[in-house]
């Protein structure tokens, strides 16, 4: 919905993204989505190349966020200074180290056979990464304050796990299992998302080694999600873990049937379409900046913002934020909270729809089974 580059929730996306395509290509393929999903994660994974300017140094953010928040506009009209911050040796963020080197990991899987020089330079940058990221410890949020206020790490030992799981992944080196087991994290899942990683590293480490105990971890965090568990649900049936974006916590776990049901609430099967452009009903006024503005050289301002008409462009495909815990959600600019677009909750949704086409593909989806029964209960 804004303007700043903020690389932490950029990089989990490019990683959420790679992954699903990882385990579900057959479904882009049949989709005929395979060619504008990889040129979608090479654009952020160009971008990230550049942000890593050294053994020990990763620009990890561009635009000044509270001057950025002030502008509503177009982002070619932006004559603000736009400051980049970066993590060194002497500040240091494993946590978005790591989550940069998962991104260029998975990103090195997806075009290995593709295009293997490509591959190897992601490679090459996620190694180094790597060993940056587990040499110097601290919350990348501590060092650059800049960040604090908007994508603030709660920790970092998820993410040591997250891309040692991924370095693991690429290579088999057992270096990088040692250092996942260390951080690893058994207790349930409070949810997979931008800041945490504990339920993908329970998926990770079970494929890793087959171990029984890791498999439990992951039994242990669903029940903590399906009814019953520790997550309530809105009358509609959607899983609310949290006011602030509440589909993209529902739209991160895959389990089937649950799954479905959580993913077909989100493209409006009670009633309204939060993918914007799906469905007869879905939002017409979501909080993003570039949607919003008329075609250039016309004017934007805060006068459109708060104009309280639909945004002038189709923001096709995105997910709004979601609706409060009573399935209640007002279609307005301003509502941030439930209204604003953002790449991680995407991220999450399309790998998720990949998943259920999959299902559809082998055979395998519960309306093929005949169990595709909603509210899931």
């Amino acid at each position: 919905g804004d303007h700043v580059k903020f690389n932490y929730p950029m990089a989990y996306s490019t990683t959420a993204l790679a992954w699903g395509y990882l385990e579900y290509a057959d479904a882009y393929k049949a989709a005929g989505q395979t060619a504008y999903f990889l040129d979608s994660i090479k654009w952020s994974l160009d971008y990230l190349l550049k942000c890593h300017t050294g053994p020990e140094e990763l620009y990890v953010q561009v635009g000044d966020a509270g001057l950025d928040h002030g502008y509503w506009g177009a982002p070619e009209k932006m004559t603000m200074a736009r400051p980049g911050y970066k993590i060194t040796a002497a500040k240091p963020g494993s946590d978005i180290a790591m989550e940069t080197a998962a991104a260029m990991a998975a990103g090195h899987l997806v075009f290995k056979d593709s295009d293997p020089a490509y591959a190897a330079t992601l490679l090459d940058h996620a190694k180094e990464l790597w060993e940056f990221g587990n040499k110097y410890h601290g919350k990348y949020s501590d060092s650059v304050s800049a960040a604090a206020s908007f994508y603030s790490s709660a920790n970092f030992t998820d993410e040591l796990g997250w891309g040692s799981l991924w370095l693991h992944k690429v290579t088999k080196d057992s270096k990088y299992l040692e250092v996942a087991e260390k951080w690893f994290d058994p207790d349930p899942a409070w949810g997979q998302s931008w800041d945490e990683k504990t339920i993908g590293n329970q998926i990770l480490m079970y494929k890793a080694t087959g171990d029984e105990k890791y498999k439990t971890s992951i039994e242990n965090s669903f029940k903590g999600w399906l009814p019953g568990g520790k997550v309530p649900y809105t009358p509609k049936g959607l899983a609310f873990r949290l006011q602030w974006g509440s589909l993209r916590y529902s739209c991160e776990l895959f389990l089937r049937r649950w799954a479905m049901c959580q993913i077909h609430y989100a493209l409006g099967d009670t009633g309204f379409s939060f993918v914007i452009g799906i469905g007869s009903k879905y939002p017409h006024s979501p909080h993003h900046r570039s949607s919003s503005c008329p075609k250039l050289p016309a004017l934007c301002g805060s006068d459109v913002m708060s104009s309280g008409q639909p945004n002038v462009h189709t923001l096709y495909g995105a997910m709004v934020g979601g609706p409060g815990d009573h399935d209640d959600y007002t279609d307005d600019r301003g509502n941030f909270v439930n209204n604003e677009v953002a790449c991680d909750y995407n991220a999450g949704l399309q790998s998720a729809v990949a998943g259920l086409k999959h299902l559809l593909i082998t055979g395998e989806h519960p309306e093929k089974l005949g169990n595709a029964e909603c509210p899931y209960s």
